[in-house]
């Protein structure tokens, strides 16, 4: 089978993180808006091709204050770095439907290769619309002062305010297009 051209459908997928908080406890929040170009045989994923970008604007922690604070310079600086981008260079193969994919993840201007665990959870074609959809999953972590985050706050009792690594996490349906 042939490579195909496949969409995000934003409606069935999310990116989500979350990092320690106050030492005691998580913090999680997503970034409501993403897309990404991909080009995939479901059958042979190893050489796939998939680039992310990810609106930096749309964070979302539910708490307004703080979603504000993440766009400032203190955090992400929008204004001058309004998008995460992650492209994979490699695609390794570890079992049936799981994946290490490699690639470059940029935030803040910085660019550090990550490997990211990945799941095929398999295609289907969707009752209501009829399109051919496909399912992945995945997680890596990331140390956020190696991209330029390193705003902090000494709490009291001792410690900080914001862990450094951050779980990053994603589940996304994909749309099959030009075709069943």
């Amino acid at each position: 089978m042939a490579k195909t051209i496949w969409s995000i459908d934003p409606v069935h997928s999310e990116v989500g993180f979350s990092v320690k908080h106050m030492m005691i406890s998580k913090v999680k929040g997503q970034f409501e808006h993403f897309d990404s170009t991909i080009e995939l045989d479901t059958d042979n994923l190893t050489d796939a091709v998939v680039e992310v970008v990810i609106d930096v604007t749309s964070i979302n922690t539910r708490e307004e204050k703080r979603d504000n604070h993440l766009r400032s310079a203190d955090f992400f600086d929008v204004e001058n770095h309004p998008h995460i981008t992650f492209k994979a260079k490699e695609f390794k193969k570890k079992n049936d439907n799981q994946y290490d994919v490699i690639g470059d993840l940029t935030i803040r201007g910085t660019t550090k290769e990550v490997t990211v665990d990945v799941i095929f959870e398999g295609q289907s074609k969707d009752p209501m619309s009829g399109n051919v959809v496909a399912g992945f999953s995945g997680h890596t972590k990331i140390n956020r002062k190696e991209f330029g985050l390193t705003w902090n706050a000494a709490l009291e009792t001792g410690g900080v305010l914001v862990g450094d690594d951050v779980q990053i996490n994603f589940e996304v349906e994909l749309i099959k297009q030009g075709g069943n």
